[in-house]
């Protein structure tokens, strides 16, 4: 009988804290719609603060700050973006820059370690000579942390150069940072430095930092009045958002320290993953809170197998492809539950194969 469950599918998985629902349940609230939510207006500035920026914007999910920002930095439609081949807006944000902004990406590879060569993305940017053929390249996307690359951190060197080179071209900066404080605490790097160079950085308040809802957008005064209409626009002006901003709050105020301890428990994990027989992690990758592992040819069973016999035991795991399994952690992960969590699954992988190697 399972009597624990240990949710290591995303950070996004997390159950407000009895300090965040009692601040929501206090929350003083107005329409925000109108600006005159004060929680709200708290959350934003407080954002703003953090990341070095004039103004913020609070708006329901990742996805949107994404889309909302790049709309603002492309207003005409047939603009192009330069963003990663394996970038979260590239590819989980079902297209919307193009299917709602008009907006045409241009694809560079990512490295294994979630940057693009700087010479690609110069080479990538159009010849506004020949504008006759080519859309105008108007923006570059970076991310940071890295989440396809197993959570990587950008480094303030690389973002830095990516801003010149950006400004160079008279081009906008936009960080997808939807977990910028995972690679500030990692890199040991205050989140305003780490962002200096961008023009628009969208945070995530619901994936490592625990709140149940939402992203803040940050970036000039001029450009978060623009993206106000454009959240708007998208059905994202919401009401007595203060209710949802005060769990944000809270998550900023006592979540960032425990990202250390996230960061600690999944190299942890890694590190036992890798003593398995038939499991293969890259120990050395693990820089923040994302672990990826694979499951080693003639190890007869599949990653879907492995997620079935582990939520048996209340651990729930996401399969990312038939051999590839991704785990994260988060602030109601424990060391205990790291460790229960291993002893299953070495247990699991014993038990695939009996003395003949059959399964």
């Amino acid at each position: 009988m399972v009597t624990r469950t240990i949710d290591l599918r995303s950070d996004t998985v997390t159950k407000p804290t009895e300090t965040m629902r009692l601040a929501m349940a206090k929350a003083d609230v107005d329409d925000d719609v109108l600006i005159y939510d004060p929680t709200a207006r708290q959350l934003e500035a407080e954002m703003a603060r953090i990341t070095g920026k004039e103004a913020g914007l609070f708006v329901p999910s990742g996805t949107m700050g994404n889309l909302i920002s790049v709309l603002v930095h492309c207003e005409i439609r047939g603009s192009e973006v330069i963003l990663g081949n394996n970038s979260h807006i590239h590819i989980y944000e079902n297209g919307g820059i193009s299917t709602i902004g008009g907006v045409h990406p241009r694809p560079v590879k990512n490295n294994d370690d979630g940057t693009m060569d700087i010479g690609l993305i110069e080479s990538a940017i159009r010849n506004p000579d020949f504008e006759i053929c080519y859309p105008k390249t108007r923006l570059i996307c970076l991310e940071n942390s890295h989440a396809n690359s197993g959570g990587k951190c950008l480094t303030v060197e690389y973002t830095d150069q990516v801003g010149e080179l950006a400004k160079r071209h008279g081009l906008k900066l936009h960080i997808d940072g939807a977990r910028i404080f995972n690679a500030s605490v990692a890199l040991n790097v205050p989140v305003d430095r780490l962002v200096q160079a961008a023009d628009s950085v969208s945070v995530c308040l619901s994936k490592g930092l625990g709140a149940p809802v939402g992203s803040v957008i940050v970036g000039t005064e001029s450009f978060i009045a623009r993206a106000r209409i454009l959240r708007k626009t998208l059905g994202g002006g919401m009401r007595q958002v203060g209710i949802l901003c005060a769990a944000g709050l809270v998550a900023l105020q006592e979540n960032v320290e425990k990202l250390a301890i996230d960061h600690k428990n999944a190299k942890i994990l890694a590190e036992g993953l890798n003593k398995i027989k038939g499991l293969s992690a890259d120990v050395a990758s693990v820089e923040t809170n994302i672990v990826y592992f694979e499951i080693l040819k003639g190890s007869n069973i599949t990653a879907k197998k492995l997620g079935k016999i582990m939520k048996e035991h209340g651990i729930l795991l996401m399969p990312d492809s038939s051999s590839r399994v991704r785990i994260v952690i988060h602030h109601q992960v424990s060391a205990s539950d790291v460790e229960y969590t291993l002893a299953c699954i070495k247990k699991a992988m014993a038990g695939v194969t009996d003395e003949n190697g059959s399964s």
